[in-house]
């Protein structure tokens, strides 16, 4: 395989999904099944303030908050240049209250500091961004007091225990072209997140295991959440 870092390694994700379903979800779940477990609840009260989803996709959750839980404004945030143009099409008329933002994440964050009330991530950007890179650049980007909330993987799909350290593994990926490359996943332990988070200056760390739902690519998903406080 080649390796490959463009962020079109996500040109072909969705793609099916979003030229047949336009419609806005109408729910919000935190498990790898979507099918059940916590919702935006675990975001706090959202009403009036300013989110960001971080690797955002087709921007999916983001609309769905943004017309079911009346944020002052959420931006989804997604380096593909394919995956904004698909958010672009599905809900662009939800603007100004849902703001399509091409950016890398981590850029995005750092040139926006204290920007955010709230900061997510739904298996997203701090799954596949070196997280020694995005969780300080969440702090970056946080109010003080400002939440970050992220789902990942408690284990690899496979079964093999997550990382015991901040090691990422390679993942298949598809060029737009159709070409075989490889990208970058963090699957790590509870506890290397907390020392993350610890160091960039969280407070209030909570993980919790989801159970995994059916089906033959279910996963376990962890779930944590962290306070920001500024120094």
């Amino acid at each position: 395989m080649t390796r490959v870092t463009t962020a079109d390694l996500w040109h072909h994700y969705g793609r099916t999904r979003a030229e047949r379903d336009h419609a806005v979800p109408d729910s919000f779940r935190w498990t790898w099944s979507q099918q059940d477990g916590p919702g935006p609840e675990v975001l706090g009260d959202l009403t009036g303030k300013t989110l960001a989803d971080l690797g955002a996709g087709t921007a999916r959750h983001a609309a769905y908050l943004a017309v079911h839980h009346a944020p002052g404004r959420i931006d989804a945030v997604d380096a593909s240049p394919a995956q904004y143009d698909m958010a672009t099409g599905l809900y662009a008329d939800l603007a100004p209250r849902l703001r399509l933002v091409h950016a890398d994440v981590v850029a995005h964050l750092r040139v926006n500091p204290g920007a955010y009330d709230v900061l997510y991530s739904h298996f997203g950007a701090v799954d596949f961004t070196d997280p020694r890179e995005v969780i300080p650049a969440a702090a970056c980007g946080l109010r003080p007091g400002g939440r970050l909330v992220f789902s990942t993987l408690a284990h690899y799909l496979s079964g093999k225990p997550a990382q015991p350290d901040v090691t990422a593994a390679e993942v298949e990926a598809k060029t737009p072209g159709g070409e075989s490359a490889t990208m970058y996943r963090w699957v790590l332990q509870e506890h290397v997140w907390a020392k993350l988070l610890e160091q960039a200056g969280f407070t209030g760390i909570r993980a919790a295991e989801l159970p995994a739902g059916d089906g033959p690519r279910s996963a376990v998903t962890l779930l944590v959440t962290a306070e920001f406080t500024a120094s």
